[in-house]
């Protein structure tokens, strides 16, 4: 009986369907931007949104007014299936991620809403079901916010490791 243990087993067993950021280029509509740096065996993605391919959000609006807890924590969780996809145009595999640093995530709020942590943790439970306890943990941050870009009620940014270090190619 063969056991899942890659990530790209589980994402596959899980039923995600991971964008491709490939073409059209990742970034695109936002401006001046790349969709990630790496240095060495550290992948910088650029911040992500709950968006699909052709820029249809995901619970646009406010948790705690227009979108629910629930809701947030639905736009947080497809955030981090987008995180997937940038990942995958960075290193071509999500097997070559051996550890999430840190995650910045951004949730706009009423003043009251307190619990922007439950909001969030549809990532990071995305990241522990796809990749595991050990490498998909990262140390976080979640901040509540007044607005965001295009309206989008969600956005996250994400540090990795990688299996290979990345060399610059030669001048």
């Amino acid at each position: 009986m063969h056991t899942v243990s890659t990530a790209e087993e589980r994402a596959a067993q899980l039923g995600l369907v991971i964008p491709d950021y490939a073409n059209p280029p990742y970034g695109e509509r936002y401006g001046t931007m790349k969709a990630f740096h790496r240095e060495g065996r550290t992948l910088t993605l650029s911040g992500i949104t709950p968006e699909d391919r052709a820029g249809n959000k995901v619970f646009p609006g406010r948790v705690g007014s227009t979108v629910t807890l629930e809701e947030g924590y639905q736009a947080a969780r497809y955030a981090a299936i987008n995180v997937l996809g940038l990942i995958r145009y960075a290193l071509g595999s999500l097997d070559e991620v051996t550890g999430f640093v840190q995650t910045l995530t951004c949730v706009v709020v009423t003043p009251e809403f307190t619990d922007v942590n439950l909001v969030t943790n549809g990532a990071a439970d995305l990241f522990v079901e796809v990749f595991g306890d050990r490498i998909g943990r990262s140390t976080s941050m979640g901040l509540g916010v007044n607005t965001l870009s295009g309206g989008n009620s969600f956005e996250m940014t994400a540090v990795v490791q990688t299996r290979s270090a990345f060399v610059e190619p030669a001048a």
